[in-house]
Order: C-alpha cells, then sequence, then structure tokens
C-alpha cells in the first residue's frame, strides 16, 4: 500500500521513489540481518508445532482447498469488525477466513464475532498491539512480517490462500472469480494493482494486501524466500517492495505465472480509484458497477481516515459503542453465550454512513463538509463545481 502525503491524503508521487530509497539499493546492514536471523530461528524453530496446531483448524475451514487469510493486531480490531460486519450484513459466507491474531485481545475478538482464529505467542509476542499511526513506523513494518508468517504456514501446509488486509470490504465474493477458470484463467499468483507505477514496485505494481494463490511448487518456494528476506522488509519497511523484486525475480528464474488486475478494469479497485477515479466511485455508490468484487481502502495515511471513508462511502457497519472497546468491555463483563457474542452488539444490519469530507467518494452528498485536499474539489459537483 503506497502512503499518501501528510497534506494530500492522497499519493501524487506516483513516480518517483521514497525518501532515501534508490533504485540499487545496497546491501542490508548485519544489525539488520542479525535481528533477522533471531526472528527466523523462533519461526523455524516452532514451525512444526504450529502446523500441528493449524492442520486441523485449516481442514474444517477449507472450501475448495482454499483458506481466506487475515492478520490484525488490538490498534487496527475496528477493521476487522467492520469486514465481518459487512460481510454479514450483506449475506457472505466467511466461514473459511482464517484471522492470524497478533494479541490474545485480537484473537478473543474474532472469536466472538465468529471468525477462526489463530494467535501464537512465540510467534507473535513481540508484535505491539498498537495500530501504525502512519505508513511505515515501527509498528506498521512488525504487522509486515506477521504477513509473511501466516501465508506462508498455510502455503505450507497445502492449501490456496486469498489474503487480504482488514480494511477491504466485499460486493461479491471474491472466490467466485477464482475458483472460475473461465474468469481468472491460468496463472500461479493473483494482485490487486496497487495503481502506482513508480521504480519501486515495477514491473509488476502488485498491491501486497489482496492477492490470490495457487499452491504449487512455484508459490511454495516464493513465499519461503519471501520469508527468509525480512531483513530487506526491516531496512525498507514495505513488505510489498520486497514481494514486488521477488516476483520479477521469480516469473524470470522460474516461470512464476503473475497476473495483476489492471486498475483501469472495475474487479478489484482500491485506494487509487477511490481517489483518482471520480466517475468510477460513482457507478459503484449508486450501484451501477456490478463486475466490483471487492473495494480496498489503500492509499489511506492511517486507520482514522480508513474509517471515516468508509463512514461516508457507505461501507461502515460497527456501532460507535463498540469502537476501541475489548470483547469484555462490549459485553460489560457478561460472558458471552455463543461464539457470536458481540455480532448482535456490534454489527449493524444498515450501513452506517457519515459525512466527513466534501472531496471524497459519498453514498451522499457531503457538500456541506470541508475538503480533506488542498484545493480539492466536491465529489458530488461537475467539472464546474455544480452540485449534480
Amino acid at each position: 500500500m503506497e502512503p499518501s502525503s501528510r497534506r494530500n491524503r492522497c499519493d501524487t508521487s506516483v513516480e518517483g521513489m521514497r525518501p532515501g530509497a534508490s533504485a540499487n539499493s545496497s546491501p542490508r546492514p548485519s544489525k539488520k540481518i542479525k535481528l533477522h536471523w533471531s526472528k527466523l530461528r523462533d519461526y523455524l524453530g516452532g514451525l512444526d508445532s504450529a502446523l500441528l496446531k493449524l492442520k486441523p483448524m485449516v481442514e474444517k475451514l477449507a472450501i475448495q482447498k482454499t483458506i481466506i487469510v487475515l492478520t490484525c493486531n488490538r490498534g487496527q480490531s475496528e477493521l476487522l469488525m467492520n469486514f465481518a460486519c459487512n460481510a454479514r450484513a450483506k449475506g457472505f459466507d466467511i466461514k473459511n477466513v482464517l484471522v492470524f491474531a497478533t494479541d490474545e485481545e485480537t484473537e478473543k475478538l474474532a472469536g466472538n464475532l465468529g471468525l477462526a482464529a489463530y494467535y501464537d505467542d512465540q510467534f507473535f509476542h513481540a508484535i505491539p498491539a498498537e495500530g501504525a499511526k502512519r505508513y511505515g513506523d515501527r509498528n506498521f513494518v512488525a504487522m509486515m512480517f506477521a504477513k509473511v508468517l501466516c501465508v506462508h504456514m498455510i502455503v505450507w501446509l497445502g492449501y490456496d490462500v486469498l489474503f487480504q488486509d482488514v480494511d477491504i470490504v466485499w460486493f461479491k465474493n471474491p472466490l467466485d472469480y477464482y475458483h472460475n477458470n473461465k474468469l481468472s484463467g491460468d496463472f500461479d499468483i493473483y494482485f490487486q494493482d496497487d495503481g502506482v507505477r513508480s521504480i519501486r514496485y515495477a514491473p509488476y505494481s502488485a498491491n501486497s494486501g489482496f492477492y490470490f494463490i495457487r499452491n504449487n511448487n512455484r508459490t511454495r518456494y516464493l513465499f519461503t524466500q519471501l520469508l527468509y528476506a525480512g531483513d530487506l522488509i526491516q531496512s525498507w519497511n514495505s513488505h510489498q517492495q520486497v514481494l514486488a523484486q521477488l516476483l520479477s525475480e521469480h516469473s524470470s528464474l522460474f516461470g512464476l505465472r503473475v497476473k495483476v488486475h489492471e486498475r483501469n478494469t472495475p474487479e478489484f479497485p482500491g485506494g487509487f480509484h477511490y481517489h483518482r477515479r471520480k466517475n468510477f466511485m460513482r457507478d459503484i455508490v449508486q450501484g451501477k458497477q456490478t463486475d466490483t468484487y471487492i473495494f480496498h481502502m489503500s492509499w489511506t495515511e492511517n486507520k482514522d481516515n480508513k474509517l471515516k471513508y468508509f463512514q461516508q462511502l457507505g461501507e461502515w457497519y460497527v456501532k460507535d459503542s463498540c469502537i476501541g472497546k475489548t470483547v469484555e468491555g462490549i459485553l460489560a463483563g457478561k460472558a458471552g453465550e455463543s461464539q457470536l457474542a458481540i455480532v448482535e452488539p456490534c454489527c449493524s444490519k444498515e450501513a452506517i454512513v457519515v459525512c466527513h469530507y466534501k472531496d471524497k467518494p459519498s453514498r451522499i452528498p457531503c457538500n456541506d463538509k470541508p475538503p480533506i485536499d488542498k484545493d480539492g474539489k466536491p465529489f458530488w459537483a461537475d467539472a464546474n463545481g455544480k452540485p449534480l
């Protein structure tokens, strides 16, 4: 996910590199490498035990040999709640979703939303529970390594994987696309297009927050190599950049078949469309765009803005009374009577629509609100500023 500038919440430097980066990055400092060795020892030392625990869970969850994988910490839990509440309100079957929680509270929260959850203290104890305040900060980078581990484990068990970040909502079940070869074709791995066209992510511009893996020798080796490259993730502050490098390398050396859903196609839109394709977003909020499967709130500075954007887009389904609360706080100290204990108190059956900014896509006109971007023009207005 490409960050946005502080002033303009949509990234506009699509042709450049991040500050301090270069197209020919130098080898990693020994300190980063040794730190990664330590993490790798912990992971590989506990991997067999973890796989034994995961295997019976995954066998029960899998649909057509596929697991939908998310990873989340306490700081991002409202977005996880919104994915679950949004999906339930729309009638989607999310029984094959497995949440890799990086703290015990998030594991408990996911379970009380009716989602299967897995927490491993040996692997995840050092990951902060707080959410990232900005792209690339310490918490952000720590969660990037969790993204590597959870996918590696499921791929190593022999399953296809749909990985998605928690800032995603569904319009149609994306597995209906990937399980239909007439629609998806014959590739090893599929990615949402990030939208940027910078050297950093060349040549694929793949977004590492939404992708589908067909399990085979090529993809298992790809994600094993990504595991070994954790020092680069720490140094570059990016899981996506490292994966982009490996996609290019493995495509050339091993024949890895990569498909990126081009940004001008409607099936898998994200932040690029939210900030730069007003007509497309109007079609979505008016129900005219029927080919769209998911929407990914990428290109967004932090969780607070994601929440606001989802609210005015009409894709927010979490009641205010549950935001920032633990399971115990939500249930007021009462033990949950079922695995779905917090669904009723937290999940709205209808979208909670709130206006915040006039210049961002919204379900209803928000022309009386301020813009968030410098010189931002109303979303519900024509090129001359006349309300639509």
